[in-house]
């Protein structure tokens, strides 16, 4: 039988001490559980002395589409294994692999990025099917703007001569307003169902009064045409979410966001912009990210007892594409409700 002796705030105090890891922060936790009622299982390393040393959050998740999986972290594309020695590491991933057996899970996935303790384990696989993107920033904007390639600097240029403004979410008519574009965005452009709105609320009630949630609106002639969710912890800002009405593409309203969201993000002294995973085979995003000046580094996930699941699914498979193409054609009401319930079983 699996164990895991610490208290809530004993993992908690450990956690927090690791500000950067957002995945692995108590209050993000704690919103899967609320929202998607997963089971989330701390599994933690200690010392001789007891003092914990090393600390690997798993959600157990139950589908009858999926089945039962133990994942770190569900909708997060970066969760790093947090260990202050190899020997922790190692602990805790002996763990996470005998919780998987204990509970008969169909596989274990975790999405720590480059691991030598997970890729020395031979009863692991690997998968390298992501990168992850970086831009640093600088309290200095100048220094920044030098940096982007010349067509991204012309789409910013053309949404500020067009009157296109930015503007700070204040209330949930601001996230309401978001998650229309969000809607459009997930199911029309991209063929895939969309987090319920409930989701985005609880992001709201729980990070915007600290500071650690901004979203940001692009608007034009008084309509919000765009918007972005960024999430922030230790020195990185996250750009978790982008949405905008197509019919202002344009305009250029996205360019002017993700800049915004740099200027500002320097400005709080954040020293890193995370843009997120993006999928090799996906080229154009990759060039977009390239544009910004963001550096690319290795996304590995490992798998017991082998690759499974939908991040190991590529998005030119007969399989993605004939799922996104079946999501588009669902009208948005029917879009939202259906994949406000579906979503939880994706994570």
């Amino acid at each position: 039988m699996i164990q895991t002796t610490a208290t809530t705030t004993e993992w908690t105090a450990y956690a927090s001490q690791h500000a950067s890891a957002f995945a692995c922060a108590p209050a993000w936790l704690d919103l899967l559980r609320n929202v998607y009622g997963f089971t989330v299982v701390p599994l933690t390393a200690t010392n001789a002395a007891g003092e914990i040393t090393g600390f690997l959050p798993l959600c157990e998740l139950h589908s009858p589409l999926l089945g039962r999986r133990l994942v770190s972290v569900p909708f997060s594309d970066h969760a790093p294994l947090l260990a202050d020695d190899d020997a922790s590491a190692r602990a805790l991933i002996t763990q996470a692999v005998a919780l998987a057996d204990e509970r008969q899970a169909r596989y274990l996935e975790l999405r720590t990025g480059q691991h030598a303790a997970l890729a020395a384990r031979s009863d692991m696989a690997t998968s390298d099917l992501y990168v992850r993107w970086l831009v640093a920033l600088s309290a200095n904007p100048d220094s920044v703007w030098s940096g982007l390639r010349k067509p991204v600097q012309r789409q910013v240029k053309k949404a500020q001569k067009h009157g296109v403004t930015v503007r700070q979410a204040e209330t949930r008519a601001d996230i309401d307003a978001y998650y229309h574009l969000h809607l459009l965005t997930r199911c029309r452009k991209h063929g895939m169902p969309a987090q319920p709105r409930r989701y985005f609320h609880a992001l709201w009630d729980t990070f915007a009064e600290s500071g650690a949630l901004t979203v940001l609106l692009a608007e034009y002639e008084g309509n919000v045409i765009a918007g972005m969710v960024l999430l922030a912890s230790g020195d990185t800002m996250r750009y978790a979410y982008g949405a905008s009405d197509e019919r202002y593409l344009q305009l250029g309203p996205n360019n002017l966001l993700m800049w915004e969201a740099i200027q500002r993000g320097g400005a709080r002294g954040y020293t890193m912009l995370d843009l997120g995973r993006t999928a090799r085979d996906n080229e154009g995003l990759m060039n977009f990210k390239r544009g910004w000046g963001a550096v690319e580094e290795p996304l590995s996930y490992y798998y017991y007892p082998q690759m499974q699941g939908l991040a190991t699914t590529s998005e030119r498979s007969w399989k993605y594409q004939l799922a996104t193409s079946c999501w588009r054609r669902l009208p948005l009401p029917v879009a939202e409700r259906v994949g406000g319930s579906l979503y939880k079983h994706l994570g």
